[in-house]
């Protein structure tokens, strides 16, 4: 192997770190509950947009962004920054206030947080039970997640730089309804959905949150650093409603896989990390179970794609 090839993988190593989940558990869990305290202060204030999107986070080139959040006269935002590890507050009067990302409770974390709103006349009350989590602990009274490790806050942060920029040429050559790449604080994944314009079935029983985000048809592709039911990181992509043989389909690259226990396909980190070219095995897996999907759910592909 020459110079240049080792630069490369170095770089490559750098770009797309290694996120053993079980060697981060706690962090994540822990960043997970501060991001819906703040992702629950923006869904407050914003009006609902079609399928949620008004609660997400975006990719910045220091971490995650509430984007702007309207009150009273003005806007504030919400940054976490993932290189020098503080959480900022900016509001269009031109005040601010800092808080360090360091290892406390999400409950001292909501304290402090909800103070520091207060400070700059940022009045909110929000639910404090987590969503979308199993044996949700009210984030007021959770002493339990309390871990903050800023080396693996980095890497993640890294991850969702580079996925972020694979799932924006993903989109950029579809042409129907598209969400944003955004970042999902409920299930603390990075994902884009594309729609084939089409209303979907309604679903018997399903919660308030399920019926706005699958009123239509939908193929949704995503970044997730995993949990205790799949402990590893993962790209996903699943085709909602689900048509019948999307679970036999050919999809690439050959390591993907259907998991029956998640509804969805799956392409382990580690086997886009190291196949020499994450960029273009990515793609790979978000066309071709893109494709697998449109086809079999008989998508009016022509007029929807570039």
């Amino acid at each position: 192997m020459d110079a240049r090839q080792n630069t490369s993988a170095r770089e490559t190593a750098e770009l797309w770190p290694p996120l053993p989940y079980e060697e981060w558990k706690d962090t994540c869990n822990t960043l997970h509950m501060w991001t819906q305290i703040v992702g629950k202060v923006r869904m407050e204030l914003t009006p609902l947009v079609n399928h949620w999107w008004n609660v997400t986070f975006y990719l910045t080139a220091r971490g995650l962004t509430t984007s702007p959040i309207p009150y009273h006269g003005g806007t504030f935002e919400v940054d976490f920054d993932f290189i020098d590890h503080n959480l900022f507050i900016q509001t269009s009067e031109g005040t601010s206030k800092a808080m360090p990302l360091i290892p406390r409770s999400v409950a001292d974390f909501y304290r402090e947080f909800m103070e520091a709103l207060r400070s700059l006349n940022i009045n909110v009350i929000i639910n404090t039970l987590p969503s979308e989590v199993t044996n949700p602990i009210r984030c007021n009274e959770d002493f339990v997640h309390a871990s903050y490790d800023p080396e693996y806050a980095r890497r993640f942060w890294r991850i969702l730089v580079q996925s972020d920029k694979v799932f924006k040429a993903f989109r950029s050559q579809f042409i129907g309804k598209s969400s944003p790449v955004h970042f999902f604080w409920g299930s603390f994944d990075l994902a884009v959905t594309r729609f084939s314009g089409q209303r979907a079935p309604e679903r018997p029983g399903a919660d308030r949150m399920t019926r706005e985000g699958y009123s239509h048809e939908v193929i949704s592709c995503g970044f997730w650093p995993g949990d205790d039911r799949f402990p590893a990181p993962a790209f996903y992509s699943y085709t909602s409603p689900e048509p019948p043989g999307l679970k036999e389909a050919s999809i690439r690259p050959g390591q993907a896989f259907y998991s029956p226990e998640l509804s969805l396909f799956i392409l382990r980190y580690d086997d886009v990390r190291n196949s020499g070219e994450p960029e273009k095995t990515l793609m790979e897996f978000l066309q071709s179970t893109y494709e697998a999907g449109a086809n079999l759910a008989h998508w009016d592909r022509e007029a929807l794609e570039r």
